[in-house]
This record gives C-alpha cells, sequence and structure tokens, in this order.
C-alpha cells in the first residue's frame, strides 16, 4: 500500500482510468510526472499561453515520497521547477493547482478523511462518518507571483500550518485552525447547502479512487498469498485528502497510507517550554477510527447475543447494539466506520475493467511471488487468448513485448526485476484492444478484448499453464546489447518469421510513449 499510493504510482493509477473513464475521473487534477514527462508538461504549458495570454495557470510540485508538505512548492512557470536533487534528477508529480477552493471564515481549508479497506478478496470499504477539516492560517487570495511562498495561505498540511503563529488550538470542535468535518458540514447546510450530496460525492470519489489502486496492489498481494492458501488477514487504515472547490465538487489531493493517529499535539507552555496536551478534536474522530477498526478486523470472530458482551464489548459486527443498547449494557457504541463497498457495488463495478485485466495479469504470472510477466508468459497469453493473425504475427509479438517493457524499465525508480509489470501490460493491452476493435471508443475496445479472453480461458482452463520454456526469461535493459537467452525475435523466430518481423518493423515505429500510442490507437 506504501508503494502504490506515493504521488508517481497513484497518479498513473488515475490517469490510467482516465482514459477509459474520463467523466467519473475528473476528480483528480491534471498531473505529469517528473522528469520523464517534463517536455510534455512544458509544451502544454506554452501551448495554453499561446491560445490565451490572459491565462497564466498555477501548478503545486509534489515530491514522490513527500508527506506533511515537506518539499511542496508552487510554480506559474516550467522554468521555475527545481529539478535536480544533488546529482540525481528528483522524481517529483506537478499538478494543476485548484485556485478556486471553498473558502470558510475566508480561509481554505481541506477535509481528511480515514477509510479502512478491510480486504482486497472480496473487496471491502468503509468509511468514518466524522473527519477532520484542517484551515490554512492566512485569508486565502488566488495564487500571483507575489504569493506563491506563502504556505500558510495555500497549503492546509497540518504539519505547516502548526507553526504559524495564528494557528489556533481550539477544544471546541467548531472553531479553531482544525475542526470536525461534521462541524463545517452543519455549517454548509444553514447557508442553503446540499451536504448529503457532497458527502455522496465524497463516498464515490472513495471507491473511484480504491478501484483504480487495487488492480496493482491485488498483483503485491498474490506475489506474497496465492489464492487457496491460508494467509495473514491484511488490512489498512488510508488517509484521504479532500479539497472542495468553490462549487462543492470535491478534488482528491492524495491519499496517505500511513496517517497520523495522534490525539495530542505539542503546545509552548512557557518561553521554549513544550508540552504535549490532548486535542480534542483528534481524539473525537480517531478513537473511533481505531476502535472499530479493530472490532471489525477480530480473527476472533464469533456470534454473541446483543444481551451477552464480552468484556472488549460485541465480537459479531452484524450484531452490533445501538448507542441506547451500548450505554445501557456497559458495551462499545455502535459503528463509525460505515461500509460503503460492497455496499454500493452495483453502481460502480462498470468501473473495474482494469481490475479484469490484473487478473489475466496474474493468471500468466505462473511462478510464485513473480510480479513481472517473462516474454514466454506474454507469448503464452497471445496464444491461448488467439490474438495473433497474419496481420498481426508472434514477431510482431516479441516487438511490442520489447518495445513497452523497455520504455517501462526506463520510467521505473525500481528496476531491479526485468519484464512486463501490470502497468506495461495495461498499456499492451489497450494497444492490442484498438487493434482488434478499431471502430469502437477505448473503454468498449478494452471491454470487448476482456470477453474475448475470459470466454477464451473459460473455453480452455489451464491452457497457460502448458508451457515448453521457462517463464522467468529476461530482456536486455534499454540503452545495453542483447543478454544471452533474451528474447530477440530475430534471432529466436523461424526464417518466416524473422522476414515477418522485418516486414512488421512499422509496428515498431509506431509504438511511441504512452499519450502518442493512445492517439494511434484512437486512430
Amino acid at each position: 500500500m506504501i508503494e502504490m499510493l506515493r504521488k508517481i504510482n497513484m497518479s498513473r493509477a488515475v490517469r490510467t482510468m482516465q482514459e477509459l473513464f474520463p467523466e467519473e475521473y475528473d476528480f483528480y487534477p491534471r498531473s505529469w510526472i517528473l522528469p520523464e514527462e517534463y517536455q510534455q508538461f512544458a509544451t502544454q504549458s506554452r501551448l495554453v499561453k499561446e491560445k490565451d495570454a490572459t491565462l497564466n495557470p498555477t501548478f503545486i510540485v509534489k515530491p514522490d515520497g513527500g508527506s506533511q508538505g515537506d518539499g511542496i512548492y508552487l510554480i506559474r512557470d516550467p522554468s521555475e521547477l527545481k529539478l535536480v536533487a544533488g546529482s540525481q534528477a528528483k522524481q517529483s508529480v506537478v499538478q494543476e493547482y485548484i485556485n478556486k477552493p471553498l473558502l470558510i471564515d475566508k480561509l481554505k481549508f481541506d477535509i481528511r478523511l480515514y477509510v479502512l479497506v478491510k480486504s482486497l478478496e472480496p473487496l471491502e470499504i468503509y468509511i468514518a462518518k466524522e473527519g477532520l477539516t484542517r484551515f490554512c492560517t492566512e485569508p486565502y487570495q488566488e495564487p500571483s507571483q507575489k504569493n506563491l511562498t506563502h504556505v500558510f495561505m495555500h497549503l492546509t498540511n497540518y504539519s505547516l500550518n502548526v507553526h504559524s503563529g495564528n494557528f489556533v488550538h481550539s477544544d471546541s470542535q467548531n472553531t479553531g485552525s482544525k475542526r470536525t468535518l461534521s462541524s463545517v458540514l452543519y455549517r454548509l447546510a444553514a447557508k442553503g447547502v446540499d451536504i448529503k450530496k457532497v458527502w455522496s460525492d465524497i463516498i464515490a470519489l472513495v471507491i473511484k479512487t480504491a478501484i483504480a489502486v487495487v488492480p496493482e496492489l491485488r498483483v503485491y498481494h498474490h506475489a506474497d498469498i496465492p489464492p487457496g492458501k491460508p494467509g495473514p488477514t491484511c488490512f489498512q487504515i488510508l488517509g484521504f485528502d479532500i479539497l472542495l472547490m468553490k462549487n462543492l465538487k470535491p478534488v482528491l489531493l492524495e491519499v496517505n497510507s500511513n496517517p497520523s493517529m495522534r490525539i495530542e499535539h505539542e503546545q509552548e507552555v512557557a518561553p521554549g517550554v513544550f508540552k504535549y496536551v490532548p486535542s480534542p478534536v483528534d481524539k473525537e474522530v480517531k478513537v473511533g477510527v481505531i476502535r472499530d477498526t479493530l472490532r471489525l478486523m477480530d480473527p476472533g470472530h464469533k456470534k454473541a447475543s446483543v444481551s451477552q458482551p464480552r468484556a472488549g464489548g460485541f465480537e459479531n459486527r452484524e450484531e452490533i447494539p445501538t448507542e441506547a443498547e451500548a450505554q445501557e449494557e456497559g458495551a462499545l457504541p455502535s459503528l463509525c466506520l460505515k461500509q460503503v463497498y460492497p455496499k454500493y457495488a452495483k453502481q460502480f463495478n462498470y468501473l473495474r475493467l482494469v481490475e479484469r485485466i490484473a487478473a489475466l495479469f496474474i493468471r500468466f504470472l505462473g511462478v510464485k511471488g513473480n510480479m513481472r510477466l517473462g516474454p514466454t508468459a506474454f507469448r503464452t497469453f497471445i496464444r491461448t487468448c488467439k490474438l495473433s493473425n497474419s496481420y498481426f504475427t508472434m514477431a510482431s509479438v516479441d516487438i511490442l513485448y520489447i518495445d513497452i517493457t523497455r520504455r517501462w524499465s526506463g520510467s521505473l525508480s525500481d528496476a531491479r526485476d526485468a519484464g512486463m509489470g501490470l502497468q506495461a501490460f495495461v498499456e499492451a493491452f489497450f494497444f492490442l484492444a484498438g487493434r482488434r476493435f478499431k471502430s469502437l471508443a477505448l473503454r468498449e475496445q478494452v471491454a470487448s478484448l476482456l470477453e474475448l479472453c475470459e470466454a477464451q480461458l473459460e473455453a480452455h482452463p489451464g491452457a497457460e499453464d502448458r508451457r515448453s520454456v521457462s517463464c522467468s526469461r529476461v530482456l536486455p535493459r534499454a540503452g545495453r546489447g542483447p543478454t544471452p537467452g533474451a528474447a530477440n525475435p530475430q534471432a529466436d523466430s523461424p526464417a518466416p518469421l524473422r522476414r515477418a518481423a522485418s516486414q512488421d518493423y512499422r509496428l515498431h515505429q509506431r509504438l511511441k510513449p504512452r499519450e502518442a500510442l493512445r492517439a494511434n490507437v484512437d486512430n
């Protein structure tokens, strides 16, 4: 989870979903991955200004592994980027800055919502009914060249604003620089805002974000805990940081894999003397999250009637008492965690296309603990699903594999394992879908190819396991010469296939970075 929710991996996962479902995933700001997409970012920024000279958008730069606001800064021009840290290029994400946020008391704020992912198989998600709102400590103004460095105005991170002289520690839940979400929603409701719609939009954002990151999480999970094998129960409490725009549309800022669960804060009680004091707002929100997570995840889960609570409270979550019953029996209060998935699965299951692609990927991985497809396994996938023909030969398949795998190995910060990872496989799948179903839109292309592959696998179960060659063969890294045993369509293929590879080399020429490839597919 920590790996998946780093800024770059998160952006890639959501971007894939934006390609398939642009309208459903418009809650995530447009992003570029640095340094690899610097040229695209610079070009698109220049084109925006050339089209309309009055436009001067602001961008926010976030280090890939950063947290607590560390290293975040605002820019208005690509030339202001700090691309190098020491002797190495700095891995970052640059995003369009939301310059019209909803304000309360003239201050910008964000929402910290706690989400429990209880299991991956089946996918089960809970959202805390109460959350935090973290306020800036300087009145908001739209970004300009003069105020870009005013972090207390633009950045809502608690760890930054707590050092401001204007930060207010309050014993009340509806005042101060950190408040409960419910206090803000009640205040909005008093102004006539439909807070039920705001809340349902936030729930939809959380579910859609989870659907975006689950495919790769499944690959990690499968590598350690294959299906049907007993293993540990995995769960995670996540911290979703959400911004409400002026029009009340929620925007996802980021997801924290390890959110702070402190219920106290440091306070200066005398000059130079600090001590930790309780934070009523944090306690109100976080104690319930931890308590209910432990109740839901209890591995000793046994049925107990409401009238017979045990020492630690009620064990069966389906029989958790009401507040009145809890007080009468001296037990724990009812859950503050609300199940949103699979409760609302019917509304969102159509979005799980990439998860089905991941299931194909996992099926052909073969070796336990492996997370990348070798060239033979990719060929087996193509053959088993009957995706090659006279127009798309196995030599062309090899070229596709080499091109995409080399490009992805060059863009990943951790290239210890050679082969095709899930994100590269998804790109290859999109390309294959575009070749096969040219007249359809991308979403329909992918859905149609999935149905075809799943039908072939259902008709020939176990076909992918009948391999004559080990799937552990690897390809040379980009920029190096061929490695002995590496897949090389010119050397490994019989003469007719070598000729086909030469004739079909135009395919290799067409395989460009992802955006260009998508344009080719759409055409």
